[in-house]
């Protein structure tokens, strides 16, 4: 796996490679990594490397487990809801004044993304879903300028990303509902409040989807990358 922009530092283009591996599930929750490891698949240094877990560390997006090793946090039912509240609390209320700045071209945008998302529910493709479905929404979220808020929410998707991973990896994307289509429609005719509920019903849809499957069998011991 290549380091992507040269012209970023070594330890943020690393950073953001681990933190793309753990937002779109790649590494499954509880599935213990090595700094070696993490090295050996981003052919990157053991610096920025060791730079980059302490950062996600103390983002809560990795935990240490001793010897060298990391992992991304084991989802609980306490957590779970902790993550709803915070979500549902912060995340409609983005959409509702991004939605009061979007232009027509970042509509476009949106509908185009929004394309990429159903070609890759077509396709079976969980890990496309899950970038798509996270540029709709931040998009969104950053016309409204809320700097800190979005940062807010960028680490609580960070902890719900690897559980939706697993989720959608055993039972699919086929059955939910387009809120995404809901949400096109409002910006269109001008209607914030709309996409705010539109974005609303689909933060629910992803919450309960992890609910309802996680904590009925064993999901999370599946392995979606081997790091040894």
């Amino acid at each position: 796996m290549e380091v992507g922009n040269l012209k970023q530092p070594a330890h943020l283009r690393v950073y953001k490679l681990i933190r793309d591996m753990i937002l779109y599930g790649e590494l499954a929750p509880g599935q213990a990594v090595t700094i070696q490891g993490l090295t050996n698949v981003l052919g990157a240094g053991m610096t920025p490397v060791r730079e980059a877990i302490r950062r996600l560390t103390s983002e809560g997006a990795l935990e240490f487990m001793g010897n060298r090793r990391v992992c991304v946090p084991v989802m609980t039912e306490a957590k779970l809801e902790e993550f709803a509240f915070a979500r549902l609390a912060i995340e409609p209320k983005l959409a509702r004044w991004g939605a009061e700045k979007i232009g027509v071209s970042k509509v476009y945008e949106l509908d185009m993304i929004d394309q990429a998302l159903n070609s890759a529910i077509e396709h079976g493709n969980v890990r496309e879903y899950l970038i798509q479905n996270y540029r709709f929404h931040m998009a969104i979220y950053q016309a409204s300028g809320k700097r800190e808020l979005i940062n807010i929410v960028e680490r609580l998707w960070l902890k719900t990303g690897p559980s939706l991973r697993v989720m959608f990896g055993r039972f699919g994307t086929f059955n939910l509902i387009d809120m995404h289509e809901q949400a096109l429609a409002a910006l269109r005719d001008n209607r914030p409040d709309k996409v705010e509920d539109a974005m609303r019903e689909d933060i629910l849809q992803g919450i309960d989807t992890i609910r309802s499957g996680l904590f009925e069998g064993d999901a999370q011991k599946e392995d979606l990358i081997k790091i040894s």
